[in-house]
């Protein structure tokens, strides 16, 4: 099935978005649509948990301004990430600046190339949860918004753009060494057990905040800033549906 793209305006979309939702009653299940509000177009990513389906062949072009909506299975869990400066071919071969899955438009269930913000979700019977992360490192800004469900159903995101704020020691250059296109996190850049919170610093008592992640924490409190972060950085909502935007700050 081709993919439907519309233009709209961001206060025509989120208009459009909770009418429908609010008219919806009977779902045929949990959406969640991928609303780019970037300036630049986003290859979105998308790579299903172990045994759940590929959803769109797990990637598709997202042009600036234009939306498409996701019908998750029940039960389905999974990972959402931008993919910035991409070119493929005709057969959908090339590569991405950010976010890469092998060289390919269609990542079918291959992941991201760090550093890349993450959108998780995993759909309950009782509760779904959903995050943003930085622990695989950042590139695109990322927010998710539910509607049309019930419990505390709260936003998470990262709507900073840590780029402009990124240490040195975690900057990904373009290719013409200009402007930073990705911030890493401490863990990809260092790979030491005290970042990767692994051998002896692999629990929450020992594995504590560290400078770096303490950047992306004040920069993004509603997102995972490391492997042991609060839990507070986890929400949740019951029978909900889903508004994932890419560079909400725009």
């Amino acid at each position: 099935m081709a993919l439907v793209l519309s233009p709209l305006s961001p206060l025509l979309f989120l208009c459009i978005l909770i009418a429908t939702l609010h008219i919806s009653e009977v779902s045929a299940g949990t959406t969640m649509t991928l609303y780019n509000k970037c300036s630049h177009p986003v290859w979105p990513g998308i790579q299903p948990s172990a045994g759940k389906p590929i959803l769109a062949k797990g990637g598709f072009k997202l042009p600036p301004n234009k939306s498409y909506t996701l019908q998750l299975p029940a039960g389905w869990s999974g990972r959402v990430w931008g993919r910035h400066g991409c070119s493929f071919n005709a057969a959908g071969q090339g590569r991405c600046a950010t976010g890469d899955c092998g060289g390919a438009l269609f990542c079918n269930g291959i992941g991201g190339t760090p550093p890349a913000t993450l959108a998780e979700i995993t759909l309950g019977n009782e509760q779904d949860f959903y995050d943003v992360s930085l622990v695989d490192g950042y590139n695109l800004a990322i927010s998710i918004t539910p509607f049309r469900g019930s419990g505390k159903c709260s936003y998470a995101g990262c709507i900073s753009d840590l780029n402009m704020m990124c240490p040195v020691g975690l900057q990904v250059r373009s290719h013409d060494k200009k402007k930073v296109v990705a911030c890493k996190s401490a863990c990809f850049a260092f790979n030491s057990p005290r970042y990767c919170c692994t051998g002896s610093f692999g629990n929450p008592q020992s594995c504590k905040p560290t400078a770096y992640s303490r950047i992306f924490k004040v920069a993004c409190p509603k997102a995972y800033s490391y492997a042991y972060d609060d839990p507070t950085s986890i929400a949740t909502c019951t029978g909900g549906s889903y508004l994932l935007t890419f560079c909400p700050h725009h």
